[in-house]
C-alpha cells in the first residue's frame, strides 16, 4: 500500500472527532468489486463477520474463521482508497484472553492493511480493548445485540427492553468507551436506550437498529441492496432490489442461450458483420 493511499483514507482520530458532528456513514464490504463501488460514498467500510451468512450461506457468524476475515479484509483494502477499513474479529479469536486478542488483531492489521478491528462485548471485554489500544490497535466496540452471542441471547431480537437490561447495556457502552475504543456500534436496542448511550459516551456511536440520534449509521450492504433475501431485519431500509434484477437478467440469459439467440455474430471472433442493406 502506498503512502498516498494511507494519507487519503479517513483516519481513526478524524472519525473519533466526528462526535456530535456530521453523521458517519458505514456500510459492509466483503469483496473488491463492492468495496470499489462503495468507497467514494462512505466513511467506513466494515468487513463484518456477517460475511458468514451473506457470502458463505452459514446459519450464523459463529463458524467464521480468522483466515476468512483476513482474506476478505485484504481484498477490501486493496480495492479502496478513501474509507477507513475496519475488520471484525471472529468468534473465538479474542474472547479467551487479551493476549489472544492481540495476536488475532496483529494478524488482521499486518495481513490486511486495515485501519482498525471490531469486537463485540461490554464490561467483560473492557480490559481487552484497553490492552489493544495501548499497543497501537484501534478498536471499534459493539454492544447491544451481539450476533456472536446469539445462543446466549436466544436468537436475533432487540435488547434493552426492561430497565435492568438497559442499565447493563449502558454500563457496557461506558466501559468500552472508557477503555479506549474510537467508535461504538449499537445494534438492535430500544431507541431511547441508543439515544441515551449516544449522549453519555464521549466517542461516536454508530447505530444499526439503534437511533437516528446516533453519530452514524451502518447497514449490511446486501440487505440494503436487496441481495440477501433469507430475512429482512426491521431496521433495514432497502434502497434497491438488485436480487430481482439479477434473477431477471439470469432468466433472460438462460432463455437466449436455450433459443440460440446468444451468442450472436457480434459476440464471436472471425465472423464478419452482415452488410448494411
Amino acid at each position: 500500500m502506498s503512502a498516498s493511499n494511507l494519507t487519503a483514507r479517513q483516519s481513526v482520530p478524524a472519525l473519533r472527532a466526528r462526535k456530535g458532528g456530521e453523521p458517519i456513514v458505514c456500510l459492509t464490504a466483503y469483496t473488491a468489486p463492492v468495496a470499489r463501488l462503495l468507497d467514494p460514498h462512505v466513511d467506513i467500510l466494515l468487513v463484518g463477520d456477517s460475511l458468514g451468512m451473506v457470502v458463505y450461506g452459514l446459519d450464523s457468524t459463529l463458524p467464521v474463521t480468522l483466515d476468512m476475515m483476513i482474506a476478505h479484509g485484504a481484498a477490501v483494502v486493496r480495492a479502496s482508497e478513501r474509507a477507513c477499513v475496519v475488520v471484525d474479529l471472529p468468534f473465538g479469536s479474542y474472547q479467551e484472553s487479551k493476549e489472544a486478542a492481540f495476536r488475532a488483531s496483529a494478524r488482521v492489521m499486518a495481513e490486511t492493511g486495515a485501519q482498525a478491528v471490531k469486537l463485540e462485548g461490554g464490561l467483560e471485554m473492557a480490559k481487552t480493548v484497553a490492552f489493544l489500544t495501548a499497543r497501537g490497535i484501534p478498536v471499534m466496540g459493539h454492544v447491544g445485540l451481539t450476533p456472536q452471542s446469539v445462543n446466549t441471547l436466544g436468537g436475533y431480537k432487540a435488547v434493552g427492553r426492561d430497565a435492568e437490561a438497559a442499565e447493563r447495556i449502558a454500563a457496557d457502552a461506558r466501559a468500552i468507551a472508557e477503555a479506549g475504543a474510537f467508535t461504538l456500534v449499537i445494534e438492535g436496542t430500544m431507541e431511547p436506550l441508543a439515544r441515551r448511550i449516544t449522549e453519555e459516551v464521549a466517542i461516536p456511536t454508530i447505530g444499526i437498529g439503534g437511533s437516528p440520534a446516533c453519530d452514524g449509521q451502518v447497514l449490511v450492504t446486501d440487505d440494503m441492496l436487496g441481495l440477501f433475501g433469507a430475512f429482512q431485519p426491521k431496521f433495514v431500509k432497502r434502497y434497491a432490489n438488485l436480487g430481482e434484477t439479477v434473477s431477471e437478467a439470469a432468466a433472460t440469459y438462460a432463455a437466449e442461450v436455450r433459443s440460440r439467440a446468444f451468442p450472436g455474430p457480434e459476440h464471436c471472433f472471425g465472423v464478419k458483420k452482415a452488410a448494411a442493406v
